[in-house]
């Protein structure tokens, strides 16, 4: 149904074959889109990219998701709550920075914690492979970022609170940023990759406690390499 995209904006060219489908008439009110991981297959794309053209679908009024549900097409002209926190969070570059920073702060390292008291098998494997992406994408910033997002949302998803998911979902474009930013710092991926094989560890073995140091260590990392940016 829909092309494989190839542009460093992937999901601006997910969301333009979206709305060519409902202008069509292929897509209509009450059309229910495929699960986001058949979308990702479908398109060729990471799953944090289907989640941000989602978002932005919403944001349109063009899509809404319920949970348990799934998404469906729809003439709401209502805006979501992501677009409301993206636009709380965002401010000057630098001012933007430290918000983000300590939203992130506030909330990550008990997401992790969650996680490993909640996660299942398919959620560890969803990381597990989100890693194995890194792994292979080391030479490829836009490959490992895109991995290193569906890390962090593999979290909130095995957190299992719907509002928590929400929450990280609406700040997914500026976590985006932030890491395309320190991607190019010398030994940044590898710093990265280090916290999150110590979150994972501990997820694996049911270990709160340390999920969440492992979180706080890795957030530390990140305010020390974006202060060199």
């Amino acid at each position: 149904m829909y092309k494989v995209v190839q542009t460093s904006r992937l999901y601006e060219q997910i969301v333009r074959q979206i709305q060519d489908s409902i202008t069509s008439g292929e897509l209509k009110e009450g059309d229910q889109l495929p699960a986001e991981r058949e979308l990702a297959l479908q398109f060729g794309v990471s799953r944090t990219a289907v989640r941000e053209a989602v978002k932005t679908l919403r944001e349109k009024g063009l899509v809404e998701a319920y949970p348990g549900r799934g998404t469906f097409i729809t003439n709401d002209t209502a805006r979501s709550i992501q677009q409301t926190l993206d636009r709380m969070i965002r401010g000057g570059p630098a001012e933007g920075t430290v918000h983000l920073a300590e939203v992130r702060e506030i909330l990550e390292p008990e997401i992790a914690a969650l996680a490993a008291q909640r996660v299942d098998e398919e959620m560890l494997s969803a990381m597990r492979e989100a890693i194995s992406v890194m792994e292979a994408a080391r030479q490829d910033a836009e490959a490992f970022i895109e991995g290193d997002l569906d890390f962090h949302l593999a979290l909130a998803e095995a957190a299992a609170n719907p509002l928590i998911l929400a929450l990280i979902d609406s700040i997914v474009g500026l976590l985006r940023e932030q890491r395309t930013r320190i991607y190019f710092i010398e030994g940044g991926p590898e710093r990265g990759q280090y916290h999150h094989k110590r979150i994972l560890d501990a997820i694996e073995h049911r270990d709160s406690a340390g999920a969440r140091e492992a979180m706080r260590a890795h957030l530390r990392q990140v305010r020390e390499d974006s202060r060199e940016v």
